[in-house]
């Protein structure tokens, strides 16, 4: 399965950004997908992830309630809405494939490149 972000960008302080990713070669419907996001210096933490039906979601704290995750099967396609975004949210985005939903990076199996998103203050 290969996957490509796309829809980073420059964003001031309190705006909004969709991520998206779209997933080709392989069952991409019978996969969990999860975002996962990585500043410089620092390790990749989870943002959010979605089951392969969509009827299930989690969220770390740090972006409940601001970032939705969503996914299109028909498309091939899952999404970030992020909205109120912080200087902290900066970082490459990076959305990943894997069989069980899951908050550890380790439990997934494909990735993407990454996309980068700037907040400015």
């Amino acid at each position: 399965v290969e996957m490509e972000e796309s829809g980073g960008g420059l964003v001031q302080f309190g705006g909004s950004l969709r991520l998206s990713c779209e997933g080709s070669g392989g069952p991409f419907s019978t996969y969990a997908m999860g975002w996962f996001r990585q500043a410089p210096g620092l390790e990749r933490e989870f943002v959010a992830a979605i089951s392969w039906s969509g009827g299930s979601t989690l969220y770390a704290d740090a972006v409940k309630g601001r970032f939705t995750i969503s996914r299109d099967n028909s498309k091939n396609t899952v999404y970030l809405q992020m909205n109120s975004l912080k200087p902290e949210d900066t970082a490459v985005y990076f959305c990943a494939a894997g069989t069980m939903l899951r908050v550890a990076f380790e439990e997934y199996s494909y990735w993407g490149q990454g996309t980068q998103v700037t907040v400015s203050s």
